[in-house]
């Protein structure tokens, strides 16, 4: 695949202080023309801190010295390796047109094979027909889509726990191994939040956003039940950033209450909309959370291909 007339890409191991600059000024113009983020937090958090992250590069995209293109390459969150590359991937809004993003794409692809990935997968953040076409002249295919669903603060409801169980919010130390079993058997196979590990916890927890006091935990007579972990994010908007009931007490009629704890959690803290994000295809999760108000707002989608198919252009 040819890349733009006029637009150079090169990979590079890390951004120095300007070009970080230049990105962040590259998405600010893309999330004022979208309404929404094109690179998430796991992007921001390698680039704020490279020397604690996996191994990653970055892929720029120039049209005379100008930046109109970006993409993050990374196997592994710097507690874990793995043998999926993640991409994110941004371009100017006013870059669109000239197949930037397939370009950057295609060589964010490459620099995944040089981290020795056997595959890729590329969340876009507002999936259209637009991105459909990218993944499919790049080796792409959909694999999933989430909805981000919103619902407005307070619920006006109270959760009603099961007999038996307690609520207290996370204390980190004496939390850590209860929280990670339950976590990793409840996401056993996940693709993101299975497998932690407690340096990959303790990176989350560093997070300036990181408040135990918006992290439920529920116990029963056997430890740690459930959990609802939230997050206030810098525009004010209040997310249920991962919530997961041990396996073992699934039935128990856990997962309702976890989940108007912690939209409760966020309206204490002066939260007037909360969102989370839910795999498309989790139909008891989805009817759930409608039940409770909430209404799917966007869809995002992510994108696979296996690394040993040749080459990506």
């Amino acid at each position: 695949m040819p890349h733009p007339t006029t637009v150079a890409i090169r990979t590079v191991a890390s951004l120095d202080r300007a070009q970080l600059e230049d990105v962040r000024g590259l998405h600010a113009a893309a999330v004022a023309a979208d309404g929404h983020e094109s690179l998430g937090d796991a992007v921001w958090r390698d680039l704020a801190d490279p020397a604690s992250a996996g191994p990653h590069a970055e892929v720029v995209a120039t049209d005379r010295d100008r930046l109109v293109g970006f993409a993050h390459v990374a196997t592994g969150d710097g507690a874990r390796a793995t043998s999926k590359a993640e991409i994110g991937l941004v371009v100017h809004p006013d870059a669109r047109d000239r197949e930037v993003a397939a370009a950057l794409l295609a060589t964010a692809v490459d620099a995944a094979r040089a981290q020795h990935a056997t595959s890729a997968i590329w969340w876009r953040v507002g999936a259209d027909d637009g991105s459909d076409g990218v993944a499919t002249r790049t080796g792409f295919r959909a694999s999933r889509d989430l909805h981000r669903m919103e619902v407005l603060l307070p619920l006006g409801q109270e959760p009603r726990w099961p007999d038996g169980v307690d609520v207290r919010t996370f204390v980190p130390g004496r939390d850590d191994d209860g929280w990670l079993a339950v976590n990793n058997a409840a996401f056993a196979g996940h693709p993101e939040q299975g497998g932690w590990t407690h340096a990959t916890l303790e990176r989350r927890m560093r997070e300036p956003w990181f408040d135990p006091k918006g992290f439920v935990v529920a116990f029963d007579e056997r430890g740690l039940a459930g959990f609802c972990w939230t997050k206030i994010h810098a525009d004010g908007v209040g997310e249920i950033y991962v919530i997961g009931v041990d396996p073992s007490r699934q039935g128990r009629g856990l997962g309702r209450p976890l989940v108007v704890a912690g939209l409760q959690s966020l309206a204490a803290r002066g939260v007037t909309t909360g969102m989370l994000y839910v795999d498309a295809a989790n139909d008891a999760a989805v009817s759930l959370y409608r039940s409770l108000g909430f209404r799917t707002v966007r869809v995002d989608r992510a994108y696979e291909r296996d690394l040993h198919d040749g080459a990506s252009r």
